[in-house]
């Protein structure tokens, strides 16, 4: 990958584009070093990102991530984990942000996020976390699987428009966050992280693996359909993608998408096969 791409936060902090997402990584003793290599192949590569959360495996995965990263400069790292709704308020989340931090061997997070909406109100998650920067715990800190209507309410709150990213489900079978909820972000300043911007491998929408179409316009970049996706959510303006890195193989792949600069003429093509919705969509949640 020629030089990593990155995206402007409000302040002008530059977040890398692409991300390895670690959802079910570190579950399994039997591929626990194979894991391990695909993330520092990733690092080695120029991958710097890693996105993580407390409940991946009830912390398994941050402490996954936590050896992987072990002898690498921190300042060269972004690292972003996410809170369970139900530890986002004063009376867990500062236990919980301390326990990720010891689970990764670090001291601070770039990025820490709600997970999901919960019963906590939004105002003192909103409050935890401003705490949480200015104690040096977090840099940033943002949401994850928020609509429209939720991040409208965020922003109702004090500092609620100092949420640095909304970190949700998208890909080219599923493009309902078009409608409404991407041009609100982009207004607003606030960079949207897509999961499962493979689709879990085709799984979420097969069809897409054998698509005509897509399979021949991957040819003509001399690439795989899966790298297409991650081809297709690279281009769009204002968003991150941290795709599941588990093998070397496939994070070497992930890597190589990163040159891929679709043309105007495919990126139509691929459109009128997965078009954006006309219309308001639920949010894609798994």
């Amino acid at each position: 990958m020629n030089g990593q791409r990155h995206i402007q936060l409000k302040d002008g902090t530059r977040m890398p584009q692409m991300g390895m997402g670690t959802w079910c990584l570190g579950d399994h003793q039997a591929t626990r070093e194979m894991e391990i290599d695909a993330l520092r192949a990733g690092i080695d590569a120029g991958i710097k990102m890693i996105d993580t959360a407390e409940m991946y495996g009830e912390g398994k995965s941050e402490e996954l991530v936590g050896q992987a990263i072990r002898g690498y400069k921190r300042d060269d790292l972004f690292l972003v984990s996410k809170v369970y709704p139900h530890n986002a308020g004063k009376k867990n989340i500062f236990h919980s942000v301390e326990q990720s931090i010891k689970r990764l061997g670090t001291d601070y997070l770039d990025l820490y996020l709600l997970h999901w909406r919960g019963n906590i109100p939004l105002n003192e998650t909103i409050e935890c976390m401003e705490e949480l920067v200015r104690g040096g715990k977090i840099r940033y800190w943002g949401v994850s699987n928020f609509d429209t209507s939720d991040m409208e309410e965020l922003f109702r709150v004090d500092a609620g428009s100092n949420c640095a990213v909304n970190q949700v489900l998208y890909h080219l079978g599923s493009r309902g966050i078009e409608y409404d909820l991407v041009p609100w972000l982009k207004e607003h300043g606030v960079p949207v992280m897509a999961y499962c911007p493979l689709a879990q491998a085709g799984s979420l929408r097969q069809d897409m693996m054998e698509n005509a179409v897509l399979r021949e316009v991957a040819s003509h970049y001399g690439i795989t359909v899966m790298q297409l996706l991650l081809a297709f959510v690279l281009h769009q303006d204002n968003m991150a993608a941290i795709p599941r890195s588990g093998s070397r193989e496939h994070v070497l792949e992930n890597i190589e998408t990163g040159n891929v600069v679709l043309e105007p003429q495919d990126l139509k093509r691929i459109c009128e096969e997965y078009p954006a919705p006309n219309g308001k969509q639920p949010l894609d949640i798994v």
